[in-house]
């Protein structure tokens, strides 16, 4: 018996992701008390250290940049579906939640993700290096979807608010999709070199030296373990959606707070993901997790929610207002200077570092 609990101890990543889940069947739908919620906290937690391990696997088995997409993709469906059934739910106070995560994601990702990931690169190595050319493609998809996403709804006119006429929100939906489609074409098969890590001295580096490729029998039960951690990391998440809520309204502040939260739990993942790439000198990995995420998170939500728009009640909100406007445009620049170089110092992650806290500030004490 003991030794089997030690065997199960040392094979967590397969425990919790089915913990996870069945605490999931039983909390969901339902109103937790505090002690209850801690509990999902604490699982919560353990369940995206499960999903970064199986991320790992299969990122490990099918290389880059396959590895990184994999992640972006499947924490970016399982992240729409959160925010649907969230509109769904949340009647009129809801019309604004698909835009304030979504632009959370945009700078959580641009300036989160990117930021920590420089600083640890070049905190360990002197400097971070990539590939400008893809990483400055992804970068001008990611400036592009949201300006069409969540910029012009502010300034036309057909409709009254911040928000898209019928047609104009057919556009930027279908427009999105064509635009992530071309980007993952790009990324995966013309110019799928672009977007591989590389060294100091620009060589490519197509191979993963740090441990043994997995069998693809390990991969793909990874990736199962991975599915079903997601699932149960964002289910669980709306399981706390209410009591972050209630949280946040009893602190007097600002509900566009609920989908910077909502977006840091989500994004998790990914962070630690691209954090241990970064620190084993392979920055591109974590940029094409950052871009590949926000381009994700932009490219299917739009359209998800432009869908769901028909059948949920209450308007659609995408458009941004004047402080969001300027943090996106900082963030586009610096990201653009950061870029160019292909090589980063301490200072270009904290830079980044710094106008993430300066939004968070501000959606906080607008």
């Amino acid at each position: 018996m003991i030794t089997r609990v030690r065997a199960l101890s040392t094979q967590w990543t397969v425990v919790v992701p089915l913990v996870a889940i069945v605490l999931l069947a039983f909390t969901w739908g339902r109103d937790l008390p505090g002690a209850v919620v801690a509990v999902v906290a604490v699982v919560l937690a353990v369940s995206v250290l499960a999903a970064v391990h199986h991320a790992e696997v299969v990122a490990h088995r099918v290389g880059e940049p396959f590895g990184s997409l994999v992640l972006a993709v499947a924490v970016t469906i399982i992240e729409v579906a959160l925010i649907v059934t969230l509109m769904a739910d949340g009647g009129p106070k809801s019309s604004t939640l698909a835009r304030d995560t979504v632009f959370a994601a945009v700078m959580i990702t641009c300036n989160g993700i990117v930021g920590v990931s420089l600083l640890a690169a070049a905190l360990r190595h002197r400097v971070a290096v990539f590939q400008s050319e893809g990483t400055g493609g992804a970068l001008a998809t990611v400036a592009t979807l949201a300006t069409l996403c969540l910029v012009l709804p502010t300034f036309t006119t057909s409709k009254l608010g911040p928000e898209f006429s019928t047609s104009q929100l057919v556009f930027s939906a279908v427009a999105a999709l064509v635009l992530y489609g071309l980007f993952v074409a790009t990324q995966t098969v013309r110019h799928r070199d672009y977007f591989l890590p590389i060294t100091k001295h620009g060589e490519v580096i197509d191979a993963d030296d740090h441990a043994d490729v997995p069998s693809t029998r390990t991969a793909l039960f990874s990736l199962g373990l991975l599915a079903v951690a997601l699932v149960a990391v964002v289910g669980l998440t709306k399981g706390v959606s209410k009591t972050i809520e209630q949280g946040v309204e009893a602190a007097g502040m600002p509900q566009a707070v609920v989908g910077v939260i909502i977006a840091l739990l989500v994004l998790l993942p990914e962070t630690i993901a691209a954090l241990r790439a970064a620190r084993r000198d392979r920055v591109q990995t974590s940029l094409n997790l950052a871009l590949g995420s926000s381009m994700a998170s932009i490219g299917l939500t739009v359209p998800a929610v432009a869908i769901a728009s028909y059948w949920l009640t209450g308007p659609l909100v995408l458009g941004l207002g004047a402080t969001h406007m300027v943090l996106l445009a900082l963030t586009m620049v610096v990201a653009t200077l950061t870029i160019v170089p292909g090589r980063a110092t301490p200072l270009q992650g904290g830079v980044h570092l710094v106008i993430l806290a300066a939004y968070i500030e501000l959606a906080v004490t607008p």
